[in-house]
């Protein structure tokens, strides 16, 4: 197996937790009687680039299919923190109605609606039906697919440009990380959030 993003050869186990199937994969009472499917949960840590990667990893529309249960805007304190940081950054970056941010991953629009309320126009991306339609009840405009540089260059060839591109918890669930835009100009980590400022 080699690195995820260098394509060095993995030599070194990080750490073994055996099997367990794919988060959030909900059994149906008819699933019940048939086999679960499993992946290794072991880890590797590349001694070239330090990055932590599991052995094996779900196919992404199995993982994230159209019934996807997880909504992030069921943790209060995530809501608020959403909310700190939308008010941080539109401060830091100048962001209004002419500016424009986009969101990897955007689950239910717990992010985004803090933009649509300011007035500052946004898109969401998102491959997930269930957590799409939720954003698109409160506003949040949504492209349901999978983010990768196919889609950069085509919202950019569309004159798409964002001033912020916002992921959070998006590389844990890339198998290909190396297929994700790479940010222009400067990084900002902030808490569990990764944001890029794409200058226009």
């Amino acid at each position: 197996m080699n690195c995820r993003h260098c394509h060095h050869p993995l030599e070194h186990v990080f750490l073994d937790l055996g099997f367990a199937p794919p988060s959030n994969a909900y059994l149906t009472a008819a699933d019940l009687k048939k086999p679960e499917l499993y992946f290794p949960l072991k880890l590797f840590v590349c001694d070239h680039c330090w990055l932590v990667q599991t052995e094996d990893y779900a196919q992404a529309d199995a993982l994230f299919s159209h019934d996807y249960a997880y909504f992030s805007s069921t943790s209060n304190t995530w809501l608020d923190h959403a909310a700190r940081y939308a008010r941080m950054i539109t401060a830091r970056l100048g962001l209004g109605r002419q500016s424009h941010v986009i969101e990897i991953a955007s689950n239910d629009g717990y992010l985004l609606k803090n933009f649509v309320e300011a007035g500052i126009p946004c898109l969401g991306i998102e491959p997930t039906a269930s957590t799409a339609v939720a954003a698109e009840s409160l506003g949040i405009p949504v492209l349901r697919e999978f983010s990768g540089k196919a889609l950069g260059e085509r919202l950019a060839a569309e004159g798409k440009q964002a001033d912020l591109i916002a992921g959070n918890n998006v590389y844990a669930h890339v198998p290909d990380i190396n297929d994700l835009p790479e940010p222009e100009g400067r990084t900002l980590k902030l808490g569990a959030l990764s944001h890029w400022n794409f200058p226009t």
